[in-house]
Protein backbone atom coordinates (compact mmCIF):
# COMPACT_ATOMS: atom_id res chain seq x y z
CA UNK A 1 0.00 0.00 0.00
CA UNK A 2 1.40 3.65 -1.07
CA UNK A 3 1.80 6.23 1.84
CA UNK A 4 -0.09 8.93 1.16
CA UNK A 5 0.68 12.61 1.07
CA UNK A 6 -1.34 15.01 2.06
CA UNK A 7 -2.99 17.48 -0.15
CA UNK A 8 -3.10 20.74 1.45
CA UNK A 9 -4.54 24.37 0.58
CA UNK A 10 -2.13 26.91 0.69
CA UNK A 11 -2.93 30.41 0.73
CA UNK A 12 -0.12 33.57 0.58
CA UNK A 13 -0.94 36.90 2.56
CA UNK A 14 -0.06 38.96 5.26
CA UNK A 15 -0.24 39.40 8.58
CA UNK A 16 -2.47 41.49 9.96
CA UNK A 17 -2.38 40.68 14.11
CA UNK A 18 0.18 39.06 16.71
CA UNK A 19 -1.40 39.59 19.62
CA UNK A 20 -1.86 36.27 20.58
CA UNK A 21 0.37 33.42 21.74
CA UNK A 22 1.97 31.29 19.17
CA UNK A 23 -1.13 32.23 16.99
CA UNK A 24 -1.30 34.97 13.77
CA UNK A 25 -3.73 36.68 11.41
CA UNK A 26 -3.49 36.57 8.27
CA UNK A 27 -5.48 38.45 5.50
CA UNK A 28 -5.90 37.12 2.30
CA UNK A 29 -6.69 38.89 -0.88
CA UNK A 30 -8.27 36.99 -3.67
CA UNK A 31 -10.01 38.83 -7.00
CA UNK A 32 -13.36 37.80 -7.95
CA UNK A 33 -15.30 39.63 -11.07
CA UNK A 34 -19.15 40.78 -10.33
CA UNK A 35 -21.81 38.11 -12.63
CA UNK A 36 -23.42 41.19 -14.00
CA UNK A 37 -21.60 44.27 -14.10
CA UNK A 38 -18.31 42.19 -14.61
CA UNK A 39 -16.26 44.49 -12.41
CA UNK A 40 -13.00 43.52 -10.93
CA UNK A 41 -14.12 43.16 -6.79
CA UNK A 42 -11.08 42.77 -4.39
CA UNK A 43 -12.42 40.60 -1.23
CA UNK A 44 -10.16 39.83 1.63
CA UNK A 45 -10.63 36.85 3.80
CA UNK A 46 -8.60 36.72 7.33
CA UNK A 47 -7.59 33.01 8.78
CA UNK A 48 -6.06 32.33 12.14
CA UNK A 49 -2.90 30.43 11.74
CA UNK A 50 -0.45 28.54 14.21
CA UNK A 51 2.96 30.28 14.32
CA UNK A 52 4.88 27.40 16.78
CA UNK A 53 7.93 29.91 17.37
CA UNK A 54 6.42 33.44 17.29
CA UNK A 55 8.23 34.64 14.52
CA UNK A 56 6.23 36.71 12.59
CA UNK A 57 5.37 40.45 13.01
CA UNK A 58 2.65 42.47 11.40
CA UNK A 59 3.32 42.97 7.66
CA UNK A 60 4.96 39.90 7.32
CA UNK A 61 4.17 38.32 3.57
CA UNK A 62 3.52 34.43 4.36
CA UNK A 63 2.56 31.51 3.32
CA UNK A 64 0.28 29.39 5.47
CA UNK A 65 -1.26 25.38 4.50
CA UNK A 66 -4.29 23.76 6.09
CA UNK A 67 -3.54 21.17 8.83
CA UNK A 68 -5.84 19.27 11.38
CA UNK A 69 -7.89 21.68 13.64
CA UNK A 70 -5.30 23.45 16.39
CA UNK A 71 -8.36 25.11 18.06
CA UNK A 72 -11.89 26.30 17.74
CA UNK A 73 -10.89 28.62 14.99
CA UNK A 74 -7.43 28.00 14.33
CA UNK A 75 -6.70 25.10 11.39
CA UNK A 76 -4.07 26.62 9.59
CA UNK A 77 -0.45 26.38 9.94
CA UNK A 78 2.53 28.78 9.38
CA UNK A 79 4.23 27.17 6.24
CA UNK A 80 7.20 29.90 5.76
CA UNK A 81 7.85 33.58 6.09
CA UNK A 82 7.96 34.87 2.30
CA UNK A 83 9.19 38.62 2.76
CA UNK A 84 9.73 40.51 6.09
CA UNK A 85 8.38 43.75 7.12
CA UNK A 86 10.40 46.56 7.50
CA UNK A 87 10.99 47.61 10.75
CA UNK A 88 11.01 51.24 11.92
CA UNK A 89 12.69 52.31 14.58
CA UNK A 90 10.70 55.61 16.65
CA UNK A 91 13.35 56.26 18.56
CA UNK A 92 15.49 57.17 15.87
CA UNK A 93 12.94 59.06 13.76
CA UNK A 94 11.92 61.24 16.64
CA UNK A 95 15.72 61.97 16.86
CA UNK A 96 15.91 63.19 13.16
CA UNK A 97 12.59 64.99 13.75
CA UNK A 98 14.14 67.24 16.55
CA UNK A 99 17.40 68.19 14.49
Amino acid sequence: MEARTPHRKRRVGTVVSEKMDKTIVVRVIRHDIHPLYGKRIVKATKYMAHDPENTCRIGDLVSIAETRPVSRRKCWILEKVIQRAPVFDRAADELAEEE
